[in-house]
C-alpha cells in the first residue's frame, strides 16, 4: 500500500531518524528539500541550473522551484513519500495539496512529533552524525561505541553541525514557532494529524508512527 506522509516538528525532533527507519522497513522515499536541491545543483538539468543560479547569488530558493523538484520526484514512484523540511508555511502547504491532487495522489498523514524545548535543547547540543552514513549519535544518550567510529559503517568522520548550539538553536526554534507551527492546525481540521512524543525513545516512537499509518 503507497503511504503519503509528512513528518512536522522543530529542529532535532528525530524527523530526519524516523525517515530513514520508514525507508529501510517499508521502501518509502524520503524527500528532504534540503538533499533535493543540494542533487538538482550539481546535476546539470535545466531546474537544476535554476536552482544553482539562485543559490549562487545567495537567495532563497523560491516555492516554485521546490515544488517543480518534488513533482519530478513523485513522477518516479515509489511506495509512497515521505516530506521532510517542506511544507513549511501555509502557502507552501497549499501548494503541496495542489500538486498532489494534479498527480492523482493524496496525504494520507501527518506526524507532529512533539518536544519539550529545554529537553531539545540538550538533544541537540550533544548530537553528531557519521559523516559517510549519516547515523545519528548523542554525547549522553547514545555514544558510539568505540569512541569516534560509527557503529554502523566504521567510519571515523564524525561532524558535528555549527548551528546545533543553544543561541542557534533558539533562532531555529522562533523560526519554527512563527512559519511552521500553524500547519498543525491546519492539517488536524483536515484530520490528517497524529500526534507522538519525539522525545521517546527512538523505538516507541517508531511504533507509534507505524500504527498511525497501519490504522
Amino acid at each position: 500500500m503507497t503511504i503519503n506522509i509528512i513528518l512536522l516538528g522543530p529542529p532535532g525532533a528525530g524527523k530526519g531518524t524516523q525517515a530513514r527507519r520508514l525507508v529501510e522497513d517499508r521502501g518509502m522515499v524520503q524527500l528532504s528539500t534540503g538533499d533535493m536541491l543540494r542533487a538538482a545543483r550539481s546535476s546539470g538539468t535545466e531546474m537544476g541550473k535554476r536552482v544553482a543560479a539562485v543559490m549562487d547569488r545567495g537567495e532563497l530558493v523560491t516555492d516554485d522551484i521546490v515544488i517543480g523538484l518534488i513533482r519530478e520526484h513523485l513522477s518516479a514512484g515509489g511506495q509512497g513519500f515521505i516530506f521532510d523540511g517542506f511544507p513549511r508555511t501555509l502557502p507552501q502547504a497549499d501548494a503541496l495539496g495542489e500538486l498532489l491532487a494534479e498527480t492523482g495522489m493524496q496525504l494520507d498523514a501527518v506526524i507532529e512529533m512533539q518536544v519539550d524545548d529545554e529537553a531539545l535543547v540538550r538533544r541537540i547540543t550533544g548530537r553528531f552524525t557519521c559523516g559517510s552514513c549519516g547515523e545519528v549519535y548523542h554525547d549522553e544518550t547514545r555514544p558510539t561505541k568505540v569512541p569516534g567510529v560509527c557503529d554502523v559503517c566504521g567510519s571515523d568522520k564524525m561532524v558535528r553541525r555549527a548551528d546545533d548550539n543553544a543561541d542557534s538553536l533558539k533562532t531555529r526554534l522562533l523560526e519554527y514557532y512563527k512559519k511552521t507551527s500553524p500547519l498543525i492546525g491546519y492539517y488536524y481540521a483536515k484530520d490528517r494529524l497524529t500526534q507522538v512524543d519525539g522525545l521517546a525513545e527512538m523505538d516507541q516512537v517508531a511504533a507509534w508512527i507505524a500504527q498511525a499509518l497501519d490504522t
